[in-house]
């Protein structure tokens, strides 16, 4: 039951990522244009770059703002990874100190199998 919870939870993750790839890739690429935008400024001596430059980062700005809620698609990937971490770990079964010889035989032959 627990197999299929995650499964069902994973492509819900699934879902949400896809649905929101645009975005992110938007997000990203403004949020690359601003540090852009950022050292452009910094380097120009004049009033009217600096000025040319703020509107240029404005505008983009905006962009980034506007496409926010893609963080949604960052924190369903992030569930993702979660659950392909979950559905791949194995727990080991506890073991209990015993002395008879068929049950370290046993323990033995699983942990040589590994």
């Amino acid at each position: 039951m627990k197999k299929f919870l995650l499964f069902i939870a994973g492509l819900v993750a699934l879902g949400i990522l896809l649905a929101n790839l645009g975005p992110m890739v938007l997000l990203g690429v403004s949020v690359w244009l601003l540090y852009v935008v950022f050292k452009q400024f910094m380097k120009t001596d004049s009033t009217a770059g600096k000025i040319a430059w703020i509107i240029a980062g404005l505008i983009i700005l905006s962009v980034a703002v506007s496409n926010v809620f893609a963080v949604i698609g960052l924190v369903a990937a992030y569930g993702l990874y979660l659950i392909y971490k979950n559905w791949t770990s194995q727990k080991e079964a506890a073991v209990s100190k015993s002395d008879d010889p068929f049950t370290n035989f046993e323990k033995q032959w699983a942990e040589m199998n590994k």
